[in-house]
């Protein structure tokens, strides 16, 4: 919402003041109401001086997250079964959201669907809240008469892509929290542990070990261009944010994070299982099955895939078979090509969909539980690595001192 400064007559009295809308249209549409026949509507800065940043405004005013659209998803469900008219469920919820900006959205959508618009295109006026995916779902539930149901099978949707992500989280946990402490421990020992030894070591006179002149170097390295470091990683993930959010970047990143070690078939899997859930729910809503797949191949977030679902979407629309388009990506198993080419011949492709993301669900799953089996030894021989390499560099220069005295005597 923004301050407008407005001028006016009312009566053949000339006002003026100020109001906070979304925009000058609604600004003065407001006046209107008031009976105010508006001469100027301008939009007033943002008033900073003497105001701190206020925290809690600010997070109240994020996008809505995943959460926030299962409710608002089950909500409509509900409202839409009772039977209660669209305008007045959209404004309801926009009174009881707790997030500002939500509410501000729902609110224009209400505007929106007053001027005639039908719902799938007012939610698609918001694409950073409201995806194509969900769009889709939506304007096929409208015109099937079975908009509940649509609101139903998205909030389904929504609640495995949660669950997704939440397994996933936890199955990084420990490895992040490893990996952190390792950084740290690190940082520590350059900084405070082999400074102190330094001191020593240079009153040596003969050479020093090789993992003794390694750790000297690297000390003195976080020491004294600590800053060049932090400006050195800086930049290294700003060139590599800047060079994966291009075009052949992302489709390079995308396809090698499909082969990565431990987490490549995890990934994989992942995304398949995604594009099964997508592919059926906009299959039992009566989605054509080449927008069904130019829809999905967009929801699943890989450019790689994505451009193998276009090449599938492209073979449908020559009159190719949809199990051959499949094995021509690459991407499926021989059972999953098994299940799709039955869900084909018997004309259940939607339950045959669900089958083939229940399977990669339960894949994922154990890979997910095995994923920290596999990455502990990993983290333990890094430990040990560090430890060795801190052991063999300050140690040995003690041992070799203590070996010069005894020769002495």
């Amino acid at each position: 919402m923004a301050q407008f400064a407005y001028t006016g007559r009312k009566g053949g009295q000339k006002l003026s003041g100020s109001l906070e809308a979304a925009s000058a249209a609604q600004a003065a549409a407001r006046l209107a109401e008031d009976g105010i026949v508006p001469l100027s509507i301008a939009e007033q800065a943002a008033e900073t001086a003497g105001a701190g940043f206020d925290l809690k405004a600010a997070l109240a005013s994020r996008k809505p997250a995943l959460p926030e659209l299962i409710m608002f998803s089950r909500q409509m469900y509900t409202l839409n079964k009772a039977g209660v008219p669209i305008l007045r469920a959209f404004a309801g919820l926009a009174e009881s959201t707790t997030n500002p900006r939500f509410a501000e959205v729902l609110r224009q959508i209400a505007q929106d669907l007053q001027t005639g618009q039908d719902l799938a295109t007012a939610l698609s006026n918001h694409p950073k809240v409201f995806s194509e995916f969900y769009v889709s779902m939506v304007h096929v539930g409208e015109n099937t008469g079975r908009l509940d149901q649509a609101f139903l099978q998205l909030s389904g949707h929504l609640e495995r892509e949660q669950e997704t992500r939440k397994r996933i989280a936890a199955a990084l946990r420990y490895p992040s929290f490893v990996v952190i402490a390792i950084a740290a421990a690190i940082a520590v020992i350059n900084v405070m542990v082999i400074p102190a030894f330094a001191t020593i070591f240079k009153s040596f006179k003969s050479e020093l070990p090789w993992a003794t002149r390694v750790l000297l170097a690297t000390s003195d390295f976080f020491v004294n261009h600590w800053l060049l470091l932090i400006l050195g990683i800086a930049a290294s993930i700003a060139g590599w944010i800047w060079w994966t959010g291009t075009p052949t970047g992302r489709l390079w990143w995308d396809r090698k994070k499909l082969s990565l070690p431990i987490v490549g078939n995890i990934i994989h899997r992942a995304l398949l299982s995604r594009f099964a859930h997508s592919f059926a729910t906009l299959a039992r809503a009566g989605v054509p099955l080449p927008t069904g797949l130019s829809v999905v191949g967009r929801v699943v977030d890989n450019a790689y895939v994505a451009g193998k679902l276009r090449e599938m979407r492209e073979g449908i629309e020559r009159g190719e078979s949809i199990v051959r388009n499949a094995a021509n990506t690459g991407m499926f198993s021989a059972l999953v090509l098994q299940m799709l080419a039955v869900g084909e011949e018997t004309g259940a492709l939607d339950e045959l969909l669900e089958e083939v993301a229940e399977f990669y669900d339960r894949e994922v799953d154990y890979d997910l539980k095995r994923m920290s089996d596999l990455i502990e030894p990993i983290m333990i021989l890094a430990v040990g690595g560090l430890v060795l390499i801190l052991a063999l560099g300050v140690f040995l220069p003690m041992w070799e001192l203590t070996s010069l005295a005894r020769g002495g005597r």
